[in-house]
């Protein structure tokens, strides 16, 4: 398993930063990497919502199938990954001075056939880059 951690400041109060963070069919218009969300039931919000997610990196194209396991407004919201990529993905919000500190972190399982543990390691500088950016544009939202 390989772990990533990133983060950025968001102009804004944690409570507006988790008002958009918690509309998950708004993903798509700042994760550059999900090209579309799927719902997995009827529940759209909170702990047990189940979503698959049309992710492209580069040439390489998954669904990635997520359950929330924390839904703490407006703090944390975290998920298991249940697809060919497995482990575990968390949000954190925290205020700072002007306003949000949201950091991005996982723990991702490669399938043997990726390499395993060693392609997991091997694809965190460019799974960070792409979350970085990610992030960035997420902030975006919130400058005034």
């Amino acid at each position: 398993m390989s772990g990533i951690t990133v983060s950025v400041f968001i102009p804004a109060p944690p409570e507006a930063v988790w008002a958009d963070l918690s509309r998950l069919e708004s993903h798509t218009e700042w994760m550059a990497d999900a090209e579309g969300i799927e719902f997995l039931g009827e529940t759209r919000t909170g702990v047990g919502t189940r979503i698959a997610v049309a992710t492209r990196v580069g040439p390489f194209r998954t669904n990635d199938v997520m359950e929330f396991t924390a839904w703490d407004p407006p703090k944390t919201m975290g998920v298991h990954h249940q697809g060919l990529f497995t482990g575990s993905g968390r949000f954190t919000l925290a205020a700072e001075a002007g306003g949000t500190r949201f950091t991005w972190s996982e723990q991702i399982r490669f399938p043997w056939f990726l390499g395993g543990p060693v392609g997991a390691w091997a694809a965190r500088p460019i799974l960070g880059a792409i979350w970085r950016r990610n992030l960035r544009r997420l902030a975006a939202r919130f400058k005034p």
